[in-house]
């Protein structure tokens, strides 16, 4: 591949802007090498600015279920910004994507638009404090819930205990109010909540983690998280980021038949466009302002370009079927990834849920931080070069999601399969 005019474009870019990246995880820094800059996307295809094409699993992390440029999606946006890109003020829109996520989301009776995944999850913080009168809150090693101070916080593979931060600038005092335990551990919740009865306001969690890369809840996990919780009088927060609209329209809560209290979207929420979102029960959400004392403002929210767009996506989303081929397709590149690994005698492990899949090397079980962390990194990083050198781009990351598309083909996931036959014969 000739990566010339990325190469130039990220040699500028660094100059310019932090790691020449305005995400971290675009900068490549766990893979190694110069990260492509792309300036176009279709369907299941993204193009770099060298004009190489390759089969795109990022999905800009994730919310292009559709695939990229979905004509619905662009008329929408066309049609939406055509009446003007921000007005600060009350939209039709707002109300009819508002109808939307609470017909789709079980737990969800009121919600509040946002612009990111990080205001999302850092206001439902917020809320769970105002409404419990409680200070500490909970997460789990690995799980990322965008970059509010109390969420940069990680135990490492202690079972319990109090957090430190993972983020210069974030001030200790504030950090060590986060409590923090294992994926998939509900002896270390227990343990917890033991030492710090009615001091919890809540429980953050991804539902199906997909910041270790994809972890499934083991069986009795997520209804152990609710019960202890109500017990307790504390929140139980699903960060629903990357599982909300992806797995089903109701979220992984609806797969696994748990209601949180507090429901966190993001991207997905607006096809891709910056949005997101926080909701819960009427008598919850009753505490944000103006209703009640928790205040939360944001001249962009509820974007009137986004929410149209929102809006078409969960429209095409609701047709019936969509779900089901998306699993189709997740499984069969699941399948195929498997047996290419085996023939390749690598020792590798696909985990996956519906859409969402993430590829371990190692022949062992994934399922916390501890067991995703002792996977070969360095072969994760040599694969990945190996295959985008054959057409095919994954998340430059092993910590992270494979995202399969409605627009991704048969034809598209067999490429990807003799792809990664092909990168494996390098390693």
């Amino acid at each position: 591949m000739d990566t010339t005019r990325s190469q130039e474009l990220f040699d500028r870019a660094r100059e310019l802007i932090p790691g020449g990246v305005n995400s971290p995880a675009r900068a490549w820094t766990s893979v190694g090498g110069t990260p492509l800059f792309f300036n176009r996307a279709k369907g299941s295809k993204i193009w770099d600015e060298d004009g190489n094409e390759l089969i795109d699993y990022v999905c800009s992390w994730g919310p292009m279920i559709l695939g990229h440029a979905h004509p619905a999606v662009l008329s929408a946006v066309q049609e939406a910004a055509i009446n003007g890109t921000s007005f600060g003020a009350p939209t039709a829109a707002e109300v009819r994507m508002a109808e939307l996520v609470v017909n789709a989301v079980p737990s969800i009776e009121m919600v509040r638009f946002v612009s990111s995944g990080t205001e999302a999850t850092m206001s439902a913080l917020r809320l769970a404090r105002a409404y419990t009168g409680r200070n500490k809150i909970m997460k789990f090693v690995g799980g990322y819930h965008g970059h509010d101070d109390a969420l940069l916080v990680s135990a490492g593979s202690a079972a319990a205990g109090h957090g430190i931060p993972d983020s210069a600038g974030v001030h200790p005092d504030y950090a060590k109010d986060t409590l923090v335990t294992p994926y998939n551990d509900l002896a270390g919740v227990e343990q917890l909540f033991a030492e710090n009865p009615s001091q919890i306001a809540c429980i953050i969690v991804e539902p199906i983690a997909g910041n270790m890369g994809v972890v499934p809840p083991n069986e009795g996990f997520l209804e152990g998280l609710s019960a202890i919780t109500e017990k307790d009088g504390s929140l139980l927060i699903f960060d629903e980021v990357i599982s909300g609209f992806r797995t089903a329209l109701g979220g992984a809560q609806s797969i696994y038949g748990v209601s949180p209290d507090i429901t966190c979207l993001g991207k997905i929420v607006g096809g891709g466009l910056p949005v997101g979102a926080y909701g819960g029960s009427k008598e919850i959400m009753g505490t944000v302002a103006p209703l009640g004392p928790m205040y939360q403002a944001g001249t962009l929210s509820g974007n009137p370009v986004a929410m149209a767009v929102g809006i078409a996506m969960l429209e095409e989303l609701g047709k019936p079927g969509v779900y089901e081929e998306l699993a189709r397709k997740g499984a069969a590149l699941e399948k195929g990834l498997s047996e290419a690994f085996a023939e390749a005698e690598v020792p590798a492990r696909v985990n996956r849920v519906g859409s969402l899949l993430t590829v371990f090397f190692t022949g062992d079980p994934v399922s916390d931080m501890d067991s995703a962390s002792a996977t070969d990194r360095d072969k994760f990083a040599r694969f990945f070069h190996a295959i985008v050198a054959e057409g095919v781009y994954p998340p430059p990351s092993q910590f992270e999601a494979w995202f399969v598309s409605l627009a991704h083909t048969d034809q598209d996931i067999a490429k990807t399969i003799t792809a990664a036959k092909r990168a494996l014969a390098t390693l």
